[in-house]
């Protein structure tokens, strides 16, 4: 059984990185006070760092990325020490880094009790992302984490919408996906939602999600934000029949809430063997039907 914690993230205005400190840890700390042990915030999470910015530079897309990475050293140690002192895994969503070949990727950070466990990059860019922002796919390919809770994947936000990519991770035995979402209108939040469900769907296992929330009209890339959060599961024996295992209420909040719940991975891993459907195993049969032949 893991308690889990999924976060309608709203964003912030903050004095100076002390007060950013303190605002997340406060945050994390109230999750895992009603007994979260896994945390998770959105994709883009990091950006509230560009309030500490100056007004000009925060309020510009490309100024704003590179203003804030000598910051990501900082936010990094500051997520790793709140796992460690809270005894949590925690997934603080992702952030906008300039990589090796200096191109900046959408990278999602894991952390657990012992400290940085890895990181995941998002693989397929949104239009925004690629021809706006000039953020590059990831070109390290998916991995998964294993947790005294279950293996752990991460796909982040619009790599929902992509079947095999989710498919990828099922084979490699991933019992839950995390997904930090980042989408500015209702359309948005339905598309990976219906992706993320899907994803649950097609390959039998759970879909944990984390939404931007609100506004912030003085950053260009999360100036305004919808999305629920909530964790999906196969329509299946002992699951909801609906598939929606929680969700929250709001699809637009102006401060950050918590979705709580807690869920026994191995039930749902159960469903691949025993369920009244095995579209996990039965998944690969399709790729031998020929449509002339259906």
């Amino acid at each position: 059984m893991v308690t889990f914690a999924a976060c309608q993230y709203a964003f912030s205005l903050f004095d100076d990185f002390a007060a950013y400190a303190a605002h997340l840890d406060a945050l994390a700390g109230e999750a895992a006070g009603n007994g979260a042990q896994l945390l998770l915030l959105p994709e883009y999470a990091a950006m509230a760092l560009t309030g500490l910015l100056p007004e000009d530079a925060r309020g510009d897309l490309g100024r704003s990325i590179a203003g804030i990475q000598p910051l990501i050293p900082d936010w990094l140690a500051l997520c790793e020490d709140i796992a460690r002192r809270r005894g949590v895994h925690f997934c603080p969503g992702s952030a906008p880094v300039l990589d090796a070949d200096g191109r900046y990727r959408n990278r999602a950070f894991l952390f657990g009790p012992e400290g940085r466990i890895g990181h995941q990059d998002k693989i397929i860019m949104t239009r925004f992302e690629r021809e706006q922002w000039f953020i590059a796919g990831g070109v390290e390919g998916l991995r998964t984490f294993d947790t005294p809770h279950g293996r752990l994947g991460i796909l982040i936000c619009y790599d929902n919408e992509f079947p095999m990519l989710a498919r990828r991770l099922a084979e490699m035995g991933a019992d839950l996906v995390l997904a930090p979402s980042c989408t500015d209108t209702e359309a948005g939040y339905h598309r990976v939602r219906i992706g993320a469900q899907a994803r649950a769907l097609e390959n039998q296992f759970a879909v944990l999600v984390s939404p931007t929330a609100g506004k912030a009209p003085w950053s260009p890339a999360v100036d305004e934000n919808h999305g629920r959060a909530a964790l999906y599961v196969p329509a299946d024996h002992g699951m909801p029949p609906d598939g929606v295992f929680a969700s929250s209420e709001a699809v637009f909040t102006e401060t950050s809430r918590w979705l709580h719940g807690a869920i026994d991975l191995a039930r749902v891993r159960e469903l691949r063997h025993k369920g009244q459907v095995a579209l996990f195993r039965d998944w690969p049969e399709q790729f031998d039907v020929h449509p002339a032949a259906r």
